[in-house]
């Protein structure tokens, strides 16, 4: 493909290789040939087989787990890139780990999001495509262009199908007050009322319900959230949802399936009924029947083709 008079390559690391070969799929691109492996003492090694230079490269790899090690796969193919003279280089992100870190909560705490911020723009990256940072504001952490596209695109034809003829019956449910911007902007697509679960976590991954804002009384209800990572607050919140809200079903729906730990325990003795997440993360190799996953290739390859176009990608959500 040729935009702007300049090619563009795609290329991929080892954390979604699947997700980038849909992508490049979707642009009618080759994937780019390239080697990430690693040194027997854990240090990685990149080879690029073919000339970058001049080129617009899009090198995408979620940061997820192991976040670290992906995130060093990142860094590294960005520099080798820069060494190869490519014309710009666009880290595409599905997943933006260390987004959590975004603020110091208390003293002495770092703001490891920054931090990682500053490496992608140190290590030659020239833009970031990422979707549903955990906070938005993490894109003034950067001083290149940050496009961060929102799931709920991709989620809510789902439900809309699904709960097409139930009107007042559905219940769109935010599982805290951080999450009520998402939750509204989902309940809103989905013309349903929006409901909010009142919760205090006492340390991280641990959450307790305090009280449920809205009327669920038997209702079905969709939790949405940007990221299920131990399952801990969103089973919570769905026992409570029942429990002390009275819903009838309880559905569930994030962007990002970390599924850390015991998430998949968690999610299986749930009351959930279903959860439907997107592929920003490769699904684990254990899963459950209740977990559908969503495809993101065509959003993220349609958003590629407007940047180097020069076209707004706000078109896409409005």
């Amino acid at each position: 493909m040729n935009m702007n008079g300049k090619d563009i390559k795609v290329f991929t690391g080892n954390s979604n290789p699947v997700l980038a070969e849909q992508i490049a799929r979707n642009l009618g691109l080759p994937m780019g040939s390239s080697t990430v492996k690693e040194f027997a003492d854990g240090e990685i090694s990149v080879s690029i087989h073919e000339s970058v230079r001049g080129s617009e490269v899009f090198v995408i790899q979620s940061t997820s787990d192991p976040v670290n090690k992906n995130l060093m796969e990142l860094l590294i193919m960005i520099d080798a890139f820069k060494r190869a003279s490519a014309g710009s280089i666009a880290a595409v992100i599905p997943y933006f780990g260390y987004a959590r870190q975004d603020r110091k909560a208390k003293s002495r705490d770092p703001i490891s999001a920054k931090l990682i911020a500053d490496l992608l723009t140190a290590a030659g990256a020239d833009r970031v495509l990422t979707m549903d940072l955990h906070a938005p504001q993490i894109q003034g952490f950067f001083n290149i262009p940050v496009d961060n596209l929102t799931g709920i695109s991709s989620i809510y034809p789902y439900f809309q199908e699904k709960f097409e003829n139930e009107n007042d019956s559905v219940v769109v449910v935010s599982p805290d007050l951080g999450s009520v911007t998402r939750a509204r902007n989902f309940a809103d697509k989905l013309y349903k009322r929006l409901a909010i679960v009142d919760k205090r976590r006492p340390k991280a991954n641990e959450s307790e319900v305090m009280n449920i804002i809205g009327d669920v009384k038997d209702k079905k209800v969709i939790i949405i959230d940007d990221i299920i990572d131990t399952a801990g607050s969103i089973c919570n919140a769905a026992a409570a949802l029942v429990e002390m809200g009275g819903a009838k079903e309880v559905y569930a729906s994030a962007t990002h399936g970390a599924l850390s730990g015991p998430a998949l325990e968690r999610l299986e003795q749930s009351v959930i009924k279903e959860v439907v997440l997107l592929d920003t993360i490769p699904a684990k190799k254990e899963t459950l029947d209740k977990i559908k996953y969503l495809p993101v290739s065509t959003v993220f390859a349609e958003s590629i083709e407007r940047i180097y176009q020069n076209k707004p990608i706000s078109a896409l959500f409005t």
